[in-house]
């Protein structure tokens, strides 16, 4: 009786596919997953998943919820929760992340902040107690 029905967004499923011998230079937005084997220079802004394969190349700004990189990256990744690197990884660049996992052989040469790990400590007062 007192109950109000909330919409819920409906997941997305979608997945893009930038093909091996597609090259893109551009910003591109969506809510859904990206699967990477071309060649962008540009921005890449999901709320999905960022896959780059083993051919998959990008030059720019990447922000996305969730990364798994085996091909090369430079520029600005923000992941906010976890990137995975893959040992033919080549990152360079500057990196903000909330979790991260290298396997062996991965080539990370960038700056990297983590994000999340650490609580910030709020300045509070505190009440003085009054003696007589």
């Amino acid at each position: 009786m007192f109950s109000e029905k909330k919409e819920t967004k409906p997941q997305v499923s979608e997945r893009n596919t930038i093909g091996k011998n597609t090259s893109i230079t551009g910003d591109i937005v969506s809510d859904g997953d990206f699967r990477i084997d071309g060649k962008i220079d540009g921005t890449i802004k999901t709320s999905g998943r960022v896959i780059v394969g083993k051919s998959g190349i990008i030059s720019g700004k990447v922000e996305c919820n969730n990364a798994d990189i085996e091909g090369k990256f430079s520029g600005e990744l923000i992941v906010n929760s976890l990137l995975t690197l893959k040992a033919s990884a080549v990152i360079t660049g500057d990196v903000i992340i909330s979790k991260l996992s290298v396997e062996p052989g991965a080539d990370f040469n960038a700056t990297c902040s983590m994000k999340g790990s650490v609580k910030e400590l709020k300045n509070e007062q505190t009440s003085k107690e009054k003696t007589a």
